[in-house]
């Protein structure tokens, strides 16, 4: 019997919470957990949804971000790289060198960055897991709009919807490839 297809929409702002034991688990699948010193409320919030979902991959997580500055979800995107997922990351040039932002880390880390060439913004905020869901919204992954901004992200496992952005990314990958920069 085939589960139904994923259909959620979370909401921003989320309330601050722990998300360490999704990290744990994701770092060390079936290790006893351990309990975090922080003082953040572990439980289901928008985050630690969100995070969930991201740890969902086993093959492959395609990121189209415009601003990368939340250090949970970047564990995440490290996590799965580490455990050989293949994640790779499409950003906006002019943001990934702000203060706080985690597209450095990535990138340090072995996970595949490229960015736009264009005086415009690369403004997509969308992810991919395993060629199969689809998460999109006006959320950045950023600290501040998850804590602070009135933010909206859809996931769906709808083959139509994800071909659809996974095309758009694969255009976008192809177009921001160094081997098709021209600089004169």
């Amino acid at each position: 019997r085939r589960a139904r297809p994923v259909r959620e929409v979370l909401f921003f702002p989320s309330r601050p919470c722990c998300v360490e034991a999704l990290l744990a688990e994701a770092a060390e699948p079936g290790a006893p957990a351990r309990p975090c010193p922080c003082p953040l409320p572990s439980g289901d919030t928008a985050l630690s949804r969100l995070v969930r979902r991201v740890l969902s991959a086993r093959r492959s997580l395609d990121l189209c971000i415009f601003s990368f500055s939340c250090p949970q979800l970047a564990r995440a995107v490290q996590l799965l790289h580490r455990r050989g997922v293949r994640v790779r990351l499409v950003t906006d040039a002019q943001f990934m060198g702000l203060p706080g932002s985690q597209i450095g880390r990535l990138r340090h880390a072995g996970i595949q960055v490229r960015h736009d060439q264009h005086s415009g913004y690369m403004h997509h905020k969308f992810a991919i897991v395993d060629r199969r869901m689809l998460i999109t919204g006006s959320l950045n992954w950023t600290t501040q709009a998850i804590q602070s901004n009135r933010e909206n992200v859809l996931v769906v496992e709808d083959a139509e919807y994800v071909k659809a952005f996974q095309d758009e990314f694969e255009r976008m990958w192809e177009e921001y490839n160094p081997a098709n920069y021209s600089f004169f």
